[in-house]
């Protein structure tokens, strides 16, 4: 089905009919919007996914970053309401760097929710990554299809790490949802300029907004921008054809620009404090110089001298292997001329691989800090999903002309891949961001040589077992006694929930008990008995030791 618009980009290339039978121009043809299976079931997945966020979404721990960036949240709003002249929060630590919409979302709506208010928090990121999920299928679809909306959207939702960080990942996976949003939006105009449609400039703008007002790594979408546009002007007729249509492209995208500043400042207060504030902070990035250790390969680095590939290397080895399957195929689709169906398909597909691609090779070519794996990249993950779903829903259309056998077969193959991975993130839940794959062994593979529980998330589930665990080997005698806890990791989360019959320690050694996740080796920092084990798949990726008897012994008099 076909539908008459006003031209959307120079030199697209015919794909459709005219209702007479004629060919269509390319300045006439635009996919429908009409709905058909494929679209149904991306609505389903989106409204499936909706329905395990709010059965879940009580069942994550509390990250230590949680703490500090709801303070913050907290402090932005003093300052409005001080009249802008409460400036705790530019001496808060380093979080004037970050823009605080999140926080400030969840500290509203804090006041007048009955939640707890991280709970609050980790339902607010869910939903935000499900509408990550939502704008990779917009994007993909939009690209090439409704069938490859829906490969997107799958190929995101079964990603342990996007999945599993969106539930306390509270400034990573809102990020990477607006910005995915935002380059749905961006196609979008760019296809119609010099003439955008108003109601895109506003979604464009409005995005990127939120965008920044969560990170400045946002900025990037500005450099999206003119290669989005140059390349649906490269068909003009001359080089000074091409440059008029350019600028006069620019100009007509303002509106969305000034949207977007406007939130942004609201946001992220520093950036009003000097025009050039947000350049700034995006350079202050590549020089955080703290003291946190990370691991690559069983290595330990510190944050500043990670090596060039640790970012990619993550990337390569937390990505399941059918979105790297995907996005290679729709790379190499752009690497030869004339596979792609038509050249608008091959321009949206650039801009996708753009978003996909460049803040990788920016962190490689920088040679920028580093930790916590791929955590501060996971905006890249939907545009790869987004690839994915253009070169896997290519891959059956070549299947399709082969043979109907070899399509079915072809597509059963993506569903059993799909299906394996999401049985791995039933048996991992909740800690579905550990997802390593195949290419270095997955969770057995990865343990004790790359990144594990570095939120320390078992703590709600190590807290649990050590209550069950006291009350089965205490003798009866012991009952109400209280006990200490240390932990390799944030008291605060601990102390959150902390139960009466047990108490912070800040002394290692003479504490009854010690929790730990085995990330970055912690749990052999103290050698006691084994009280309980939190494992998935096999693996243990936390400890509860019981050094009652040893702490008893070193304990003063």
């Amino acid at each position: 089905m076909t539908e008459i618009v006003r031209s959307s980009a120079v030199g697209a290339a015919p794909e459709g009919l005219l209702p007479g039978g004629e060919p269509a121009p390319p300045w006439l043809f635009r996919r429908s919007a009409t709905l058909d299976a494929w679209d149904v079931a991306s609505l389903v997945l989106l409204a499936v996914l909706g329905a395990l966020v709010l059965a879940t979404f009580r069942d994550y721990g509390i990250t230590n970053d949680e703490w500090v960036q709801q303070r913050y949240g907290e402090l932005i709003l003093d300052y409005y309401r001080s009249g802008l002249s409460d400036r705790s929060l530019f001496s808060f630590d380093n979080l004037y760097l970050y823009g605080g919409l999140f926080d400030v979302v969840a500290t509203l709506l804090h006041k007048v929710s009955s939640l707890d208010l991280f709970a609050l928090r980790h339902l607010l990121s869910a939903a935000c990554g499900v509408a990550g999920i939502g704008g990779a299928i917009a994007t993909a679809r939009l690209v090439a299809g409704p069938r490859a909306g829906l490969l997107a959207g799958l190929a995101l939702a079964v990603c342990g790490f996007w999945y599993g960080a969106m539930f306390h990942h509270t400034k990573d996976v809102p990020l990477g949802a607006a910005m995915a949003g935002a380059l749905y939006f961006l196609i979008r105009l760019a296809r119609d300029c010099p003439a955008p449609r108003w109601r895109h400039l506003i979604g464009f703008g409005v995005l990127t907004g939120c965008a920044l007002g969560i990170k400045v790594l946002a900025l990037l979408l500005l450099c999206y921008l003119p290669a989005a546009i140059a390349l649906n002007v490269s068909g003009a007729v001359t080089r000074r054809d091409a440059a008029i249509l350019f600028g006069h492209s620019l100009l007509s995208v303002v509106p969305a620009l000034l949207i977007a500043y406007a939130i942004m400042l609201v946001a992220w207060p520093w950036s009003a404090l000097a025009p050039l504030n947000p350049i700034r902070g995006l350079f202050s990035f590549g020089e955080f110089h703290y003291a946190i250790r990370t691991v690559l390969d069983g290595q330990v680095y510190q944050m500043a001298t990670v090596p060039r590939w640790y970012v990619p290397t993550y990337l390569l080895i937390k990505t399941p292997l059918l979105i790297l399957l995907g996005a290679g195929l729709a790379l190499a689709l752009l690497a030869r001329p004339g596979l792609l169906p038509s050249p608008r398909r091959r321009r949206e597909t650039s801009i996708v691989a753009m978003a996909a691609l460049f803040p990788v090779a920016c962190e490689v070519v920088a040679h920028g800090p580093a930790f916590s794996g791929m955590r501060h990249f996971i905006f890249v993950l939907p545009p790869l999903a987004m690839l994915a779903g253009i070169g896997l829903d290519h891959a059956l259309r070549l299947a399709s002309r082969i043979g109907a056998t070899f399509a079915a077969t072809a597509f059963a193959v993506i569903v059993a891949a799909l299906t394996w991975n999401g049985s791995l993130l039933v048996r991992l839940h909740p800690y579905e961001y550990l997802f390593y794959n195949p290419l270095v062994g997955g969770l057995q593979g990865a343990s004790r040589r790359y990144v594990m529980d570095y939120w320390f998330t078992i703590m709600p589930e190590a807290v649990s077992r050590l209550e069950r665990y006291i009350a089965r080997t205490d003798p009866p005698e012991a009952r109400g006694r209280v006990y200490t806890v240390a932990l390799c990791g944030p008291r605060d989360t601990f102390l959150h929930n902390q139960p009466p019959n047990l108490r912070w320690a800040q002394d290692w050694e003479t504490a009854d008990f010690f929790i730990a996740a085995t990330h970055m080796n912690c749990d052999q920092d103290i050698n006691a008995k084994v009280a309980v084990t939190i494992e998935r798949l096999g693996v243990p990726i936390g400890y509860v030791k019981d050094q009652r008897a040893h702490a008893r012994s070193a304990a003063p008099p």
